[in-house]
């Protein structure tokens, strides 16, 4: 799922030139959001082109977003820079599994899934290029299909607290600790 303004800072130029993979790929993607004409009229002519694949809702509607949040597998959102972003901690609490670029709020907040130790609450890359972002798609893909695995990733992101207490409460041993010093 993708629930976005479609602009240049949010990575749909990358998403662009991997349009043709990503309609080549075993997946479905639902798309929502307004922005700049060219984006919304790619993710037009592909959904007409590919009308099982691709669901192209050019507009924006929060019940929607939401719907699209929980009925999602994994969130694309491939930002150029993200000073904060909330899509990714909103789909969490969902159990959908962000997948980011590297970048601002979006790299304070998704802690890249380690097949090692089990770690991480989503998927990352950081080189702003659409191989990177397919490269890491079919990575998460790859993991979506191992239940044993993907369950669990689900019940770590749905655990995250991203709450302004929680945040008050770092911050507050953060100081205690600096006073200590």
């Amino acid at each position: 799922g993708i629930v976005s303004r479609l602009v240049d800072q949010k990575g749909f130029d990358i998403i662009a030139q991997a349009m043709g993979e990503l309609m080549d790929m075993d997946i479905q993607l639902v798309v929502l959001g307004t922005g700049e004409a060219k984006y919304e009229e790619m993710f037009r002519q592909n959904a007409w082109f590919h009308p099982d694949k691709l669901s192209a809702n050019i507009t924006f509607s929060d019940e929607m977003a939401h719907k699209i949040y929980a009925a999602s597998d994994i969130l694309l959102m491939p930002s150029m820079f993200e000073p904060c972003g909330l899509s990714q901690m909103i789909a969490m609490t969902y159990g959908t599994i962000p997948l980011v670029r590297e970048t601002g709020g979006l790299k304070d907040t998704v802690q890249p899934f380690n097949e090692f130790t089990g770690e991480g609450n989503g998927f990352s890359f950081w080189p702003y290029r659409a191989h990177d972002m397919l490269y890491t798609l079919r990575l998460a893909l790859k993991f979506f299909a191992q239940k044993e695995t993907w369950v669990p990733l689900m019940k770590r992101a749905m655990k995250m607290d991203f709450s302004w207490g929680s945040s008050a409460e770092q911050y507050s041993e953060l100081y205690e600790k600096l006073l200590e010093s």
